[in-house]
């Protein structure tokens, strides 16, 4: 009688093993946000863009194009074509190049003289598809922050 019993709790074991699938493979929406931003010797802008991948797969992070706008003042469009792939639930960053427009630089060089806050905004697209197959789909981005001034970095800020 105790063997059967031990029998059948074996063969449950076995088929609540056989039934599983694995890992879930969940896909949520990336996003994108400014994690420093630096002023070039001639004026242009350095812009290291955090990259957040909240899928539970690694994803892989093709196209990018995102409108920045600084206080009210459009800034300028940030492009690329990053071709990275990114861990699940991690993060990395793409630095960028960007010629601001003249209004946007300066309202940022004011910002940084007087040490004060700069409110920006990224509207626009990541394209992004599981790393290990498939094609890119594109994410909508709407996201707003603030940068401060970095205080002993003149010109940066984060």
């Amino acid at each position: 009688m105790v063997r059967s019993h031990t029998f059948l709790a074996w063969i449950a074991c076995l088929l609540l093993v056989a039934c599983s699938s694995g890992p879930v493979r969940r896909i949520s929406e990336p996003a994108a946000s400014i994690q420093q931003l630096s002023v070039d010797a001639d004026g242009g802008w350095s812009v290291d863009l955090r990259v957040q991948n909240y899928s539970s797969i690694a994803m892989r992070f093709d196209t990018l194009r995102l409108e920045l706008t600084a206080g009210d003042t459009a800034a300028g469009t940030l492009e690329a074509a990053p071709q990275l792939s990114i861990a699940g639930a991690s993060a990395d960053v793409v630095t960028l190049q960007l010629t601001p427009t003249a209004e946007a630089r300066i309202l940022l060089a004011d910002a940084l003289a007087g040490g004060r806050t700069l409110p920006y905004a990224l509207r626009g697209e990541l394209g992004a598809a599981p790393a290990d197959r498939g094609r890119a789909r594109d994410y909508r981005i709407d996201r707003n922050g603030v940068l401060s001034p970095v205080p002993g970095l003149p010109g940066v800020l984060r």
